[in-house]
């Protein structure tokens, strides 16, 4: 006889398989369970299959597959009603009784997904890929050889990579979608154990510092920057963060180590290189910006403008509020050393640009056009 369920990755069947990490539920064919699951198979009615269903959880509430598996049907019915909020809790005492078993784990991933609940998806997307990861780290069944324990596991790992990326892209989406920097970084350390060598490392090094900066916590933004430059000493997001961080440090010293950042960002960036994408010149442009920026904090202020002007070429056109920030700082520039005209024109072009910078260039134009009033 065929059996009805779905074989979903290493089932608590057998005392072999206890050792293995990943769950799958085997239900015997020709069972009492089995006829039953057929029963409800051939069923064409919803809600008397999900009757069904609840009876058939009643009857075999001793059997921890049947049960995991008979929960995980009735979830995955109130997904396709809309109840989304029955569907989780259905599928978590599904988990309950498969708590390793990816293809239930990728199920509550993607109702969570529905919910738009970040919490819960990152809670699912973790779960699954700690389980992942823990294929072949389980002691090896007596009697198995070597060999054969680890074709196993790489059998395994075949098998389950693909619910593995689907989790992980579905916790970097949660961590790309939360607004919330607190929130956001306690994702991404839950994330990172989890999914080691990440194809999504680089932008999630880049979140981690941006959620940092956003909490103000320099020492943890310094420590996770200079980490992640040991693995890519050329990640622009990386230097980039860095250099702005800097920046606005009052930390003596700080300001060097901005300049510093700044320049590495604008060598790695290399705008003039024929190659050169529109992602590197905008950090190019961004990069010079910052410099600018740290050299006027230093009262450099004759050496600050050609990079100001060198990001204003770079960033008009092509992103509209940094360039804004770049006018602001050139015409402040340009003020601290009484060239009022040049001021006042790129003054008169940052106004125009709607956004947070948009009334502090307007103050300062004001102050412009009153020096000049006076023919300072």
């Amino acid at each position: 006889m065929k059996r009805s369920v779905l074989l979903v990755a290493v089932m608590v069947v057998f005392p072999l398989l206890l050792q293995a990490q990943l769950d799958k539920i085997v239900i015997p064919a020709g069972t009492p369970e089995d006829q039953m699951l057929q029963a409800i198979t051939n069923e064409p009615d919803a809600q008397k299959k999900l009757a069904m269903y609840e009876d058939f959880l009643q009857k075999f509430a001793s059997n921890p597959a049947a049960v995991a598996y008979g929960n995980w049907q009735i979830s995955q019915y109130y997904q396709n009603a809309g109840d989304l909020q029955k569907a989780l809790e259905y599928g978590d005492k599904a988990l309950a009784g498969s708590p390793h078993n990816l293809d239930i784990v990728v199920s509550q991933t993607n109702i969570a997904q529905q919910m738009k609940n970040n919490a819960k998806v990152m809670e699912y997307a973790v779960r699954g890929g700690e389980a992942y990861n823990s294929v072949g780290k389980q002691a090896k069944p007596e009697g198995m050889s070597d060999a054969d324990f680890a074709a196993r596991n790489d059998e395994d790992r075949a098998g389950a990579k693909s619910s593995y990326e689907f989790m992980e892209a579905a916790g970097f989406n949660a961590i790309t979608s939360e607004t919330d920097a607190k929130a956001r970084m306690a994702y991404i350390e839950r994330f990172t154990p989890a999914f080691p060598n990440s194809r999504f490392e680089e932008q999630v090094a880049s979140y981690a510092m941006m959620s940092l900066s956003e909490l103000k916590d320099m020492s943890r933004l310094v420590a996770y920057g200079e980490k992640a430059l040991q693995t890519n000493p050329n990640s622009l997001a990386t230097l980039l963060l860095l250099a702005n961080a800097y920046s606005d440090d009052p930390k003596p010293g700080s300001v060097n180590k901005a300049i510093t950042y700044a320049q590495k960002a604008i060598e790695a960036a290399k705008a003039d290189a024929p190659d050169a994408d529109r992602s590197r010149k905008l950090s190019a442009g961004v990069a010079h910006s910052t410099l600018g920026y740290a050299y006027m904090k230093q009262d450099k202020t004759a050496a600050a403008i050609p990079e100001l002007k060198s990001a204003s070429g770079l960033l008009k056109g092509e992103d509209e509020q940094q360039y804004a920030v770049v006018l602001y700082r050139l015409g402040f520039a340009y003020a601290k050393l009484n060239k009022v005209t040049e001021a006042r024109e790129v003054l008169m072009e940052a106004v125009k640009i709607a956004g947070p910078v948009q009334q502090l260039s307007q103050d300062l134009l004001t102050k412009v056009n009153a020096a000049r009033a006076k023919g300072k």
